[in-house]
């Protein structure tokens, strides 16, 4: 039974060809999280051509930091949209309602935990990573940038929070159009903040937060305004106990899930550090390894978008099937996204390789006269091991969303925890092993290729960790007992 009369914008993801069904609704989330990845890129670009490199390599060291904290919001919001999308497939309006409204309260607790947790550690993480106070410029750019971005943590966690309700819903349109003018304004304020008020990183912060925060109220009212279902009352606010324990038992699991990839992502970019040290202890001018390092990161975000969404979109139709008793459209929904996915590999890792001639994408982030022939070299390797490696990343996005969408968010933690262990076993020893020593600016060409395995490393010790759960519950056709899964 459907909730209400489809509106343009949603789709039926209950019915018609699962490969068609799923292409179709992950068409708008794509084109999102590109638009998302410009909102960094945007930050980096005008950065990159009218800041010094300590500010450029303040604002790419403090990636990992950042998302550790951003993923957790965006990966609780992911899981608590879960129980939304079961409450959809039954036709349960209820459910719906009271699932949104404890979403509504539980994003303004993890808000405020989260703001605060992150102020009190950021200094301790920036030396981490492998910062200091002996190197000023970095130091300041990457602290005033993350402070800024961590006061405005709300801003993201409830835009996302918003965006997963509708798209449990079957509308993944919406969210888009809001997000396209939110680009458009973040570019404006990042002109207006960096170069008519010259507030260097601090603006180009500032411009996110506040952009994300007019995308979030406006996709709140339109959510309020435009489905019945979500029209709440004072009642839907006195849900038990029980309601919020179902969306922290999906939601916390895959925010520390999406936490722990970020650690992981630290101890690399620690690692990575080591590659622009010189013998004396002092950063090498121009921090080649950092840059370039960072520069090709940005393009490797912004190419698995597609993937993303599309891991985005199995959460949804997963949920939504489950809910209905449709374990059949699981099945087939999970072979035709393993060959969507397989097409999306195929183009997405050709763009990139396209995209290492000359170094090309790193004028998209940094002016040329801070491009090098290393900065190029440390890019290129990165981008060359990581693209090779984008169908292990594939299989790894179909199956974790897949058993994330039929409930099962604890083994999307063990996953998180897989890559995890990959990546600090591969950092901590095979560069040195390859290296034959300790790692500083000298170090050899095949020491940098193997810390840059970490990401494929992880990703396929993190596939293998799923395959039990994949092939019992996505393949399998097993469902939890009734009355389990939470809606």
């Amino acid at each position: 039974m459907m909730l209400h009369r489809r509106k343009k914008s949603s789709v039926d993801l209950l019915s018609g060809d699962e490969g068609r069904v799923i292409f179709r609704f992950s068409m708008p989330i794509i084109l999102s999280y590109l638009l998302q990845q410009i909102y960094t890129i945007s930050d980096a670009a005008i950065c990159g051509q009218t800041l010094g490199v300590d500010d450029i390599a303040g604002v790419n060291d403090v990636f990992p930091i950042l998302i550790i904290f951003l993923q957790f919001a965006v990966g609780c919001t992911a899981g608590f949209s879960v129980i939304t999308s079961i409450a959809a497939g039954r036709g349960d309006r209820v459910r719906v309602r009271s699932s949104f409204a404890a979403q509504l309260v539980l994003g303004g607790v993890l808000s405020l935990a989260l703001t605060g947790v992150a102020a009190l550690t950021l200094k301790p993480l920036l030396r981490f990573i492998g910062l200091s106070e002996a190197n000023p410029g970095v130091w300041r750019a990457a602290y005033q940038y993350s402070l800024v971005i961590f006061i405005g943590i709300f801003a993201q966690l409830y835009y996302n929070l918003i965006c997963s309700v509708l798209r449990s819903l079957g509308d993944s349109t919406t969210p888009l159009m809001f997000l396209l003018f939110s680009t458009v304004l973040n570019i404006g304020l990042d002109l207006l903040f960096i170069l008519a008020f010259r507030l260097g990183v601090i603006g180009a912060a500032a411009a996110t937060v506040l952009a994300q925060a007019v995308s979030a109220l406006l996709c709140l009212m339109y959510a309020f305004g435009k489905y019945p279902e979500l029209h709440l009352s004072k009642q839907d606010f006195r849900a038990e106990v029980s309601v919020y324990a179902q969306h922290l038992s999906q939601g916390l699991p895959m925010g520390l899930q999406f936490s722990v990839l970020a650690i992981g992502i630290i101890v690399m970019q620690r690692a990575l550090v080591g590659f622009d040290i010189g013998a004396d202890g002092i950063m090498v001018a121009g921090n080649p390894a950092q840059n370039g390092f960072g520069a090709a990161n940005k393009l490797n975000n912004f190419l698995m978008c597609p993937m993303n969404a599309l891991s985005t979109a199995i959460v949804s139709f997963n949920a939504q099937n489950l809910g209905a008793g449709r374990q059949d459209r699981i099945r087939r929904g999970t072979v035709k996204s393993l060959l969507i996915g397989l097409a999306m590999y195929l183009i997405l890792g050709g763009i990139g390789m396209l995209l290492t001639v000359r170094g090309a994408y790193q004028y998209l982030f940094m002016s040329a006269d801070k491009i090098t022939a290393a900065t190029i070299r440390y890019g290129n390797l990165y981008l060359y091991v990581d693209l090779s490696m984008y169908f292990a990343l594939m299989v790894l996005f179909v199956f974790r969303s897949g058993v994330q969408g039929v409930g099962h968010a604890e083994f999307t933690l063990v996953a998180g925890c897989a890559e995890l262990i990959a990546r600090v076993l591969i950092c901590a020893f095979l560069p040195r092993l390859v290296n034959g020593g300790a790692i500083d600016a000298s170090a050899s060409v095949g020491a940098y290729i193997a810390l840059c395995f970490a990401d494929p490393g992880a990703w396929i010790l993190a596939a293998v960790s799923l395959l039990y759960p994949a092939a019992r519950y996505l393949f399998g056709g097993e469902r939890k007992k009734p009355g389990e899964h939470a809606a």
